[in-house]
């Protein structure tokens, strides 16, 4: 639960998809305030007594006089992808609200520009705290899209959580506050992050290949209700105004114990094929040779020291609700979600097993 704190008046930009709920959830579940400005295409099932402001979050400052009359203390924008977006939250709310709350990203750090090429240099050391370099080149996604990205939104080519930051941070009269995430898989997850090892799994595969690499590759991740745990904790803790946190668990487990944890949830006896990126088909091939090498693991420390932070869904029941939510949400086109060629993948383990022989 979020702390005990004064009852907040909270208003919630964006985010009725996937975090959003949750955060609007806990914070209602505390007995604060709470109203969400979203523009009325997903009226996902929230507490009665949650304030609905319909409208386009680039035109949020239309709803200037709606939103007065809430009267927010405090503002969570779980949605400025772009400097424009943040500044237009800011924009509306300033001389409403006293603080602005802003979800950003892992992705704002130097390690993940190096991780996707965009950034030269050798791999850092992980973990990075909050106070580690940010990436240098702006506008990471303007040369490509990422994989888990099936359509193009229009805004991709202006996304900048670095600008967004900079937005809350800066405002002269807006408290700003940060919550970078790590990858967040569970329920609603558009991005499915564990679809491609689980369905493998739920088609009873008995080998699934994966790259020495990214088998050994470290990411910072937690569940969604963690995630919003955090956001919630955040914009009703005076404490951390003026304030960046990271998000995650307390460690960065290797994808190939992640396999071995869904292996367990699934009751999966199969085997993970963990090769050298040559030996794999093309479509399961690492992007660049060096790609793994960049870990994204992030300290949470501060987050937890200063604001008692603590997760309120264990690894396990996370994963398990992910992978429930997985079969009872299937994706329209499930070979693309899973990257599925098992065709070209049964080739290759003939081919690995050949190489085997003496």
């Amino acid at each position: 639960m979020v702390r005990d704190a004064p009852v907040s008046r909270v208003l919630v930009v964006g985010g009725t998809i996937f975090v959003g709920p949750s955060v609007v959830r806990q914070l209602a579940q505390a007995g604060h305030d709470v109203a969400i400005f979203h523009r009325g295409e997903h009226e996902t099932d929230l507490p009665p007594d949650v304030r609905h402001i319909h409208g386009d979050r680039d035109a949020i400052a239309d709803h200037r006089e709606a939103i007065a009359e809430f009267s927010p203390e405090v503002v969570v924008d779980m949605r400025a992808m772009t400097e424009g977006q943040a500044r237009a939250t800011a924009d509306a709310v300033r001389g409403i609200a006293g603080r602005l709350v802003v979800v950003s990203s892992m992705d704002v750090y130097r390690a993940y520009g190096r991780l996707h090429g965009t950034e030269p240099g050798p791999p850092l050391e992980p973990p990075f705290d909050e106070d580690s370099p940010l990436r240098e080149s702006l506008y990471v996604y303007r040369e490509h899209t990422p994989a888990v990205i099936t359509q193009r939104p229009a805004w991709m080519d202006d996304y900048e959580k670095i600008l967004v930051e900079r937005v809350a941070m800066q405002d002269r009269e807006l408290a700003g506050s940060v919550v970078r995430f790590p990858m967040v898989h569970g329920e609603r997850d558009g991005q499915r992050r564990f679809y491609w090892l689980w369905k493998r799994m739920d088609d009873r595969r008995r080998f699934i290949l994966v790259s020495d690499k990214n088998a050994a590759f470290q990411s910072s991740r937690t569940h969604v209700d963690n995630a919003a745990h955090a956001v919630a904790l955040v914009a009703t803790d005076a404490r951390a105004t003026g304030r960046v946190y990271n998000v995650g668990e307390p460690d960065a487990l290797p994808l190939s114990e992640w396999a071995s944890l869904i292996a367990r949830q699934v009751s999966w006896g199969g085997q993970l094929v963990i090769r050298p990126n040559d030996d794999l088909p093309a479509h399961l091939r690492d992007a660049r040779p060096d790609m793994w090498d960049h870990h994204l693991v992030a300290d949470t420390s501060r987050i937890r020291r200063e604001l008692g932070y603590r997760e309120v869904v264990s690894r396990e029941e996370g994963l398990r609700r992910a992978l429930e939510w997985y079969a009872a949400e299937p994706p329209a086109d499930p070979k693309a979600a899973g990257n599925l060629d098992y065709e070209a993948e049964d080739a290759a383990l003939v081919t690995i097993r050949a190489s085997a022989v003496p």
